[in-house]
């Protein structure tokens, strides 16, 4: 079995240290940030510090594809998740029967089991100590990489990292699960390896949340999607655990105007204006102030370009290696997919030729997850499209696949199967070319959506928002 040293105990990092536990090997986590997670879901919430985690206390929802994962990989952690209070969240069984036709076999697959982050995280923490061969080390802060004799000409092996004190961690395997803002490029380069080609989009949204809780445990009822567009506006509704939901006003970047909603009389002023969506905002609020969080754009990191790896002996996982825009809620599904296949192939015991083992991991993260971040990037790229023709007052005219997932978002509003086909790619459970190969879904989405663009939005258009805005 291989020595791992993982690189950052965040959710990516804890659900991979897990997996290799599970399979006998010795893992060893190095997370920058020294405290703790201690005590109930309150203290959490209100006491523990991730200061490496700007997205900490933000809005998070855990999709479908994650809790199926978790259950068919790690029960145990399901089943702690259950015992401090997650919420296990179904659509399908909250729509109306008249659009659904009633629950049925098969809908318990839109599951979701979902928690405010910290209380995710230290449940994930909680369990990886417990399981022999984890060693969850807080407060150690990586410096470099360590190197050793090349396994392949001009590409530097990494065999351990240097931590900030100077101590050396040696490894058959370093994983890094830092998350988007990962230095590991850096730490290669000075190793004297090439530099990974990078992607980063110009410009992303902008999140401003809240989290309100109830008196009883309950959530508000839903009334509209977890995720609603409206013209240059998106609002996010996204139910949590013990009787706490966050909601979230998303704006782009370049929308200066929208800055107001900073101001948390702007945002339940604004968030009011919204029907579908008002009441989520009149529960308790759990702060007084407004949260926001920007510089969150697309980026993707390939450390082996073209089958050539930049340097062997270390892998990335997650939003290390890349990282998508939050509204859709995918970040954390995408990254146990990625996880579960770096245990897989390892599997292949291949770590004994770090060069080929690289370019294995390579592979199965194009066939795995890559089309995952591929999708939910054109995904972003149009709705920031449609937002900023929006604020500029430009018409927007959409591609025929922006045309058509809108029609199917329409649809899925009418047609319990196209409903069901749209909770499949948005809770990561089939891909969007697989569901569209479900025979009759694209005549339906035709039949019932073709004629999105005329119909009610339910909310404020441009111009009633900046007058919210300005009060």
């Amino acid at each position: 079995m291989a020595r791992v040293v993982i690189l950052g105990a965040g959710v990516v990092g804890l659900t991979t240290a897990m997996l290799l536990s599970k399979d006998g090997h010795e893992v060893v986590v190095l997370e920058r940030d020294a405290a703790e997670p201690v005590g109930d879901h309150d203290a959490l919430w209100s006491g523990w510090e991730r200061r490496g985690v700007n997205q900490f206390r933000l809005l998070h929802y855990f999709q479908p594809g994650f809790r199926s994962r978790l259950h068919s990989e790690l029960p145990a952690v399901a089943a702690a998740l259950d015992a401090a209070g997650a919420l296990r969240h179904n659509v399908l069984a909250l729509v109306p029967e008249q659009l659904s036709g009633g629950f049925r076999e098969g809908d318990e697959q839109y599951e979701a089991l979902t928690a405010r982050r910290p209380v995710m995280e230290a449940v994930l923490a909680m369990t990886a100590t417990s399981m022999p061969g984890v060693d969850v080390r807080r407060g150690a802060t990586v410096a470099g990489v360590v190197t050793g004799v090349a396994a392949e000409a001009k590409v530097p092996h990494v065999v351990g990292v240097r931590t900030a004190n100077g101590e050396e961690l040696r490894a058959d395997l370093v994983v890094d699960a830092l998350g988007r803002r990962s230095p590991l490029g850096a730490w290669l380069e000075a190793a004297g390896a090439r530099p990974a080609v990078e992607e980063r989009e110009d410009c992303g949204f902008v999140y401003y949340g809240r989290y309100f809780r109830s008196t009883d445990g309950s959530v508000p009822a839903m009334i509209g999607p977890l995720l609603q567009d409206y013209g240059s506006v998106s609002i996010l509704t996204l139910p949590a655990d013990n009787g706490t939901w966050g909601v979230g006003i998303i704006v782009s970047a370049r929308d200066k105007t929208a800055r107001a909603l900073k101001d948390t009389a702007t945002w339940q002023r604004t968030i009011a204006a919204f029907p579908l969506a008002a009441h989520w905002a009149e529960g308790q609020a759990m702060d007084d102030t407004v949260a926001a969080m920007a510089g969150i754009e697309d980026q993707h990191r390939d450390y082996c370009p073209d089958g050539s790896p930049v340097a062997t002996g270390v892998v990335s996982v997650g939003d290390s290696w890349a990282c998508t825009n939050p509204s859709l809620g995918r970040g954390a599904t995408i990254g146990l997919f990625h996880a579960i296949a770096l245990r897989d192939v390892m599997r292949s015991g291949r770590l004994d030729a770090p060069e080929v083992f690289v370019r294995d991991f390579s592979a199965k993260t194009a066939e795995t997850v890559e089309p995952w971040y591929r999708s939910t990037l054109a995904y972003d790229r149009a709705r920031l499209a449609e937002v900023d023709a929006e604020v500029t007052g430009n018409p927007y005219e959409p591609d025929q696949i922006w045309d058509f997932t809108r029609a199917m978002t329409s649809a899925a509003g009418k047609d319990g199967e196209v409903l069901r086909a749209r909770l499949r790619i948005a809770c990561l459970l089939q891909s969007s070319d697989g569901v569209l190969a479900t025979p009759g879904i694209f005549e339906r989405v035709i039949e019932h959506g073709a004629g999105w663009r005329e119909e009610p939005t339910f909310g404020p258009n441009r111009d009633e928002f900046l007058q919210l805005l300005a009060g």
